[in-house]
């Protein structure tokens, strides 16, 4: 039975800690240095893919790496691996699937958590630039009015830079 708890604690805790590890990649590496594999994602879908999806490559191996370590030797890891998977998962079909309706079914927010978190992704969409973008995660958003309001507040900062 410890077992069980340990392995549903550490799938649990790497899916959420994944938020964290979404969030820094979107704002310092996706509109950071990799900006150029990104910006595709900003810009209108001309096919099927987007350079932008290389992404879920780079997502993928460090999870396909753990779940090969904890099924080889390493329990642990296979449940850190298996929470980093879901959490791609999630993140797919709820970013790729509901926002920009990259999958054949249409779902609108019906809660004020989807709405909220679905509003905050075209918040940050409103940019089409590598800055001044605002909301990076994908679990948790600011309520709409605090987005728009530091949204505002990175336009007219980077206004007064150009």
């Amino acid at each position: 039975m410890r077992e069980v708890i340990t392995a549903i604690l550490l799938t649990v805790a790497a899916f959420v800690m994944m938020e964290g590890v979404a969030y820094l990649a979107h704002k310092y590496v996706m509109h950071g240095w990799l900006w150029s594999l990104h910006e595709s994602h900003h810009r209108p879908r001309t096919g099927v893919f987007e350079k932008n999806d290389l992404f879920a490559i780079f997502f993928a191996a460090p999870s396909i790496w753990l779940i090969w370590l904890g099924v080889n030797g390493w329990p642990a890891l296979l449940w850190i691996g298996l929470g980093m998977t879901a959490y791609g998962f999630a993140y797919f079909a709820f970013h790729d699937g509901i926002v920009h309706r990259r999958l054949p079914f249409r779902y609108r927010g019906k809660n004020g958590y989807m709405r909220r978190i679905i509003e905050a992704h075209w918040v940050h969409h409103a940019v089409t630039t590598k800055e001044p973008a605002v909301s990076f995660g994908f679990l948790y958003a600011l309520p709409i009015a605090k987005l728009q309001a530091a949204a505002d507040l990175a336009r007219q900062a980077d206004q007064r830079l150009a």
